[in-house]
């Protein structure tokens, strides 16, 4: 049967390297918003408990956003797309976004029904360690009646985002997120004055957003000639399809997400501010993680699952091959310099109003050990779509649960001598674990790396080690950020940050490597049948 033509709107897909840097470009205007709004909310609300409360009943809904549209959903939702794209026809593909949107959405609605009118429940669970202080659950129950309504909005946003992705248009739910920056900021600065607590205007800044965002995104679906009208579709082939592969995935792909939330399980028993201190550090963790392992990650799955549905094992090797060396060319510098630079970063960021001098320190100890964990987290990011490209969601279920059960001996075992910093470096091991055994289960079967393996690291290595030498001989007595001004402290860490780049893109030139190294291979030429 001739496959069905698709619209101008799929005619092109950005490739490999360039996609990964639009997205990336789009993403690093997110996250910078992100540090934005995180710079904000610390100088108005610091670490205090209201603030812990906030991020309690915020990370609920967030960690279920993630696990059911960003993380398992995605991932199992894209490589069907793209297979009834490939195989099918538009219009196929555009009446299974239809059932899958009806079908996702009146199961999010009914679980955010259940979640608001058991509140109280879902925050003692959460957050165990509020249980003796009545006034600080009552205050997450209450904000979580009103954040949990962003999980349904934000879901359906990242089905849509995996729609356009699968057309390559990527710069759309790369940027989306901005919305969510800009709710809070404006939350802060002018309606927390709204609000007996002003930490509740927080809450309603995340609502807002919800629907912000799904709302931007919908007519660029329909752009693509993908948006019509929702349809429960239970007992199509398809749906049931997805939603097979999304159960092993829910663990699969959203397993450092769990062990976010375990760690703020334990640190709610913790002191004060422990939950904004790994909340802080985790969101400069985040920033390379989304301006880099996320992006390529979220372009290099519709491309394995177009070269799996057509059948061209070497192309997929290829492409996998590339992404992984994308991954670590940005990914160990971004964790030498976050190691690095702890301090600096820290110092320039939140040392402000209401941040005190052992907050600072607090969330550096935690920044730490996830630095030592960045290129292990961003590995995971690409190579589990390795898998759930040839629809294979159990592999990687069954690797996370192991590094899950790690994360949690590991957190109990590190908790006493390192507090707080010991869930970081708990999660930074079992991302290493995690990230090794995905890779040993590609290699049986999937995956034959490209040659030059050796030589790639050797390279990246040498500039690793250079850019290390020129940030320990620029940086400036610990001291001095926090006597100098907003202006001194960011001029001297653009210095460093400008410094270290480019000792390190120097030290690669000189080493031999080269740009065309990271680009992808253009796909092969299809012979007709």
């Amino acid at each position: 049967m001739k496959k069905s033509s698709s619209p101008p709107a799929d005619s092109a897909h950005p490739s490999g390297f360039r996609s990964s840097l639009m997205f990336s470009a789009m993403t690093f205007i997110s996250r910078i918003m992100g540090l934005v709004r995180d710079v904000v909310m610390a100088f108005h609300f610091g670490s205090q408990s209201g603030i812990d409360a906030f991020f309690v009943a915020f990370r609920i809904p967030n960690f279920l956003r993630r696990l059911f549209a960003e993380g398992a959903f995605s991932q199992a939702f894209v490589p069907v797309l793209v297979a009834c794209k490939e195989q099918q026809s538009h219009a196929a593909a555009r009446v299974l976004v239809a059932r899958v949107v009806g079908t996702l959405g009146v199961m999010l609605v009914a679980l955010t029904v259940l979640a608001i009118l058991a509140s109280p429940l879902v925050a003692s669970l959460f957050a165990p360690g509020f249980r003796g202080q009545p006034e600080q659950m009552k205050l997450v129950a209450s904000m979580l009646q009103i954040t949990f309504p962003y999980l349904p909005l934000i879901s359906l946003t990242a089905l849509t985002s995996a729609v356009l992705n699968s057309y390559g248009r990527f710069a759309v739910p790369a940027v989306t997120p901005v919305l969510l920056n800009v709710s809070l900021i404006v939350a802060t600065l002018v309606m927390a004055g709204w609000f007996e607590n002003p930490v509740m205007a927080l809450a309603w800044g995340v609502l807002i957003a919800g629907v912000a965002q799904l709302l931007f995104q919908l007519p660029f679906v329909q752009a693509v000639g993908m948006l019509s009208w929702p349809v429960w579709s239970w007992r199509d082939s398809h749906v049931r399809r997805i939603l097979a592969l999304m159960v092993p995935a829910l663990v699969g792909v959203s397993v450092g997400q769990i062990n976010l939330l375990l760690d703020t399980v334990l640190a709610s028993f913790l002191q004060t501010g422990s939950i904004s201190w790994l909340y802080y550090a985790n969101r400069l963790l985040e920033f390379p993680l989304g301006v880099f392992g996320v992006a390529i990650a979220t372009v290099v799955l519709p491309s394995l699952s177009r070269e799996q549905a057509s059948g061209r094992p070497q192309l997929f090797s290829a492409t996998l091959d590339r992404a992984l060396r994308q991954v670590l060319v940005l990914g160990l510098p971004a964790a030498v310099a976050l190691y690095l630079l702890a301090g600096p970063l820290i110092a320039t960021l939140f040392h402000y109003g209401s941040m005190r001098v052992h907050d600072l320190d607090m969330t550096a100890s935690a920044l730490r050990p996830y630095a030592v964990g960045l290129p292990f987290l961003m590995l995971i990011k690409v190579l589990a779509p390795g898998f759930y490209a040839c629809q294979d969601t159990r592999t990687p279920m069954r690797i996370a649960l192991v590094a899950m059960v790690a994360n949690m001996f590991l957190n109990l075992l590190l908790i006493g001598p390192l507090h707080h910093a010991g869930l970081a470096l708990a999660t930074a091991l079992s991302a290493l674990l995690n990230a090794v055994l995905l890779v040993r289960g590609l290699l049986r079967k999937l995956f034959t790396p490209s040659p030059g393996w050796v030589a790639y690291g050797c390279r990246l290595l040498l500039g690793n080690a250079c850019m290390s030498v020129v940030l320990v001989a620029l940086m400036p007595p610990a001291d001095s950020w926090l006597h100098w001004s907003l202006w001194q402290r960011s001029g001297h860490l653009a210095l460093l940050v400008v410094g270290g780049f480019v000792a390190y893109v120097l030290a690669l030139l000189v080493a031999g490597m080269r740009p065309a190294h990271l680009l992808t291979p253009a796909p092969a030429p299809c012979t007709p049948n």
